[in-house]
């Protein structure tokens, strides 16, 4: 008997295909992928988000998640995404930049570091207040801005050495600065003093570190039992107090201070 082979019959498949569709690429979002550093980036020019996007994921785990071109966009997607870094334009359009702070300030694990003219004082000081990390100005090298979203993440506060003398300038002027008592200087080591003038001088850990030949998180701890010693709230504070105390001391006088050790 001959066997007899029969094709089975054709059952269409109706199972939904996904589409593909063209997305904006001011609004374009990557998951993060294990180890990186999430950075969203926002900024009113699409070149220059553009420019930044590729330094930064250019550098080992470092993630552009989004961009944002205005403010009020800059905050939704903080708050959707929780990213590790916002870099931010000090004139981004939309919600002003300070408000802007304001508003991701309460979102758990996300700092902010700013890019600023050099003439821009008065967004240094608000914004300072408003909870920003770090202020970079934008003629920055690539190499520093990379380095400088690494020490961000690492929940390091940043100043560069020009907006640390603005801040210090504009402090001393004030009425009513109060230097740090006896008491306290006298709790600071020689190696803690040492590393406050540092931190004065606009050096993140990494840089005190490869300074003062030891690791960064030694340097860390100098830094953080120094703030702890002098009531400083913050790294910002701390240079301040390290002007008044003498550990820093301007170079020539005038608006622009170089501050040595």
């Amino acid at each position: 008997m001959t066997a007899t082979l029969v094709a089975p019959a054709f059952v269409p498949d109706h199972t939904p295909r996904p589409r593909l569709a063209l997305v904006d690429p001011t609004q374009r979002v990557q998951g993060p992928r294990t180890g990186e550093i999430r950075v969203l980036i926002a900024h009113g020019q699409t070149l220059v988000r553009a420019g930044l996007r590729s330094l930064l994921d250019a550098g080992q785990a470092i993630s552009v998640v989004a961009e944002a071109a205005g403010g009020d966009e800059a905050v939704t997607l903080a708050r959707r995404l929780h990213p590790d870094v916002v870099l931010m334009d000090a004139t981004l359009p939309g919600l002003d930049a300070v408000e802007v702070i304001k508003q991701m300030a309460p979102i758990p694990d996300v700092r902010v570091m700013m890019l600023t003219a050099a003439e821009a004082d008065e967004i240094v000081f608000t914004s300072l207040r408003a909870g920003v990390r770090a202020f970079l100005a934008q003629d920055t090298e690539p190499a520093e801005l990379v380095r400088a979203v690494r020490s961000v993440a690492r929940g390091e506060a940043l100043l560069s050495a020009s907006v640390a003398g603005k801040l210090i300038a504009e402090y001393v002027s004030q009425p009513d600065v109060k230097a740090p008592s006896s008491d306290q200087l006298e709790e600071l080591t020689n190696r803690e003093r040492e590393v406050v003038a540092l931190v004065a001088r606009g050096l993140t850990n990494q840089e005190i570190a490869e300074h003062l030949v030891v690791t960064p998180g030694t340097a860390k701890t100098h830094v953080s039992r120094a703030m702890v010693k002098l009531h400083a709230r913050d790294r910002a504070q701390l240079v301040v107090i390290a002007y008044e105390a003498g550990l820093a001391a301007p170079r020539n006088a005038g608006s622009s201070l170089a501050l040595v050790p």
